[in-house]
């Protein structure tokens, strides 16, 4: 896939893209894609909000989620497609796998219309998806898992391709001069954190570390990163894999008292801030509020249409590579949630 280096515009229009998308999907279908686009352009009409399609029930369960920004981005995009949708919308999260499951299966007894989730530890999820799968409910994933997602019979995977997204980084890294990078894993066993840093290591051209630390446990993983830092004073650049982290990265630095660059995967208020004055050099964005509504929107047009998008193929949201001349236009739309 392409790599988008993102440049600054005006106005940015994620909520509009994933319509437009949608719509010019539909249309390939010369009847029932018509009807879709028809349904939307009349509710418009008359001032709802929604489309006159059933109220299906749609529910998404997530690996993560309690408390944190880029999950609560994925959840507003869902929601606001499901209020344009029709749609009574369902979130729940559990970062315990097994509790994972059973969510899920919570779900699949509330009959529900349509299931999303993430298989951040893909191998627990696969029997609870084929309970779903057998009684007919359409399963797409999002976000994480993507190597499990056609093996268990989801219809489509939202999100991007973590080694992908990993060798993006490594490539900028390279671009930067970047010798020996740090690379923070804060969930052991996350496969997609893993592909992050071999994919960055695969492609960075120096030397490469990586550091497991408790995700959970911020002023434990702050201290382990400052530690790291001390004790080799050759490690010029920390790649953080969130939002958050980036954040107990930049703090770790300053406790190590190093002139080391932070480098991170997804957005936040604080990397934002880092990335216009300086101290976070990119960020390596999935776009999840795409995540959470286009998920929303596919399920809606398979229900109503059998439409999908990736003709067996993922859907990719990222990665983009935003950097200090994407931070102001970036600001507004992270603070109000969607970035």
């Amino acid at each position: 896939m392409s790599i988008t280096r993102f440049r600054p515009s005006h106005r940015l229009w994620p909520a509009c893209a994933v319509l437009a998308l949608a719509v010019a999907v539909a249309g390939c279908s010369s009847t029932g894609g018509r009807r879709a686009e028809e349904a939307r352009a009349k509710a418009a009409a008359t001032g709802g909000g929604a489309v006159s399609t059933p109220r299906w029930k749609v529910a998404m369960v997530t690996h993560a989620g309690a408390g944190d920004a880029f999950w609560d981005t994925v959840r507003k995009g869902a929601e606001q497609a499901a209020a344009k949708d029709n749609i009574t919308f369902l979130y729940s999260n559990d970062a315990q796998t097994q509790n994972q499951v059973q969510l899920v299966q919570a779900a699949i007894d509330q009959k529900v219309d349509g299931l999303l989730v993430t298989l951040a530890k893909g191998d627990a999820m696969a029997d609870v998806l084929g309970k779903a799968r057998a009684v007919g409910i359409p399963v797409i994933t999002i976000n994480s898992g993507q190597e499990y997602s056609q093996k268990f019979g989801a219809l489509t995977h939202i999100g991007q391709d973590e080694s992908t997204a990993g060798q993006a980084a490594g490539t900028e890294l390279a671009s930067r001069g970047r010798k020996n990078v740090l690379c923070v894993i804060h969930e052991q066993g996350n496969v997609g954190q893993e592909q992050r840093c071999s994919g960055a290591q695969s492609k960075s051209g120096g030397a490469f570390q990586v550091l497991y630390v408790n995700g959970v446990d911020m002023p434990d993983a702050r201290a382990a990163i400052s530690a790291k830092l001390q004790a080799d004073p050759s490690i010029d650049t920390v790649l953080t894999l969130s939002g958050p982290m980036a954040a107990t990265g930049l703090q770790a630095v300053q406790d190590a008292h190093r002139t080391v660059e932070l480098d991170t995967f997804d957005l936040g208020t604080q990397v934002v801030s880092g990335l216009k004055s300086g101290s976070v050099g990119f960020a390596v964005d999935q776009q999840p509020y795409l995540q959470g509504y286009t998920g929303v929107d596919l399920v809606w047009l398979y229900k109503y249409n059998l439409n999908m998008l990736g003709g067996g193929k993922p859907v990719e949201t990222g990665p983009q590579i935003l950097t200090k001349d994407n931070a102001d236009a970036l600001a507004e739309y992270v603070a109000r949630g969607t970035r």
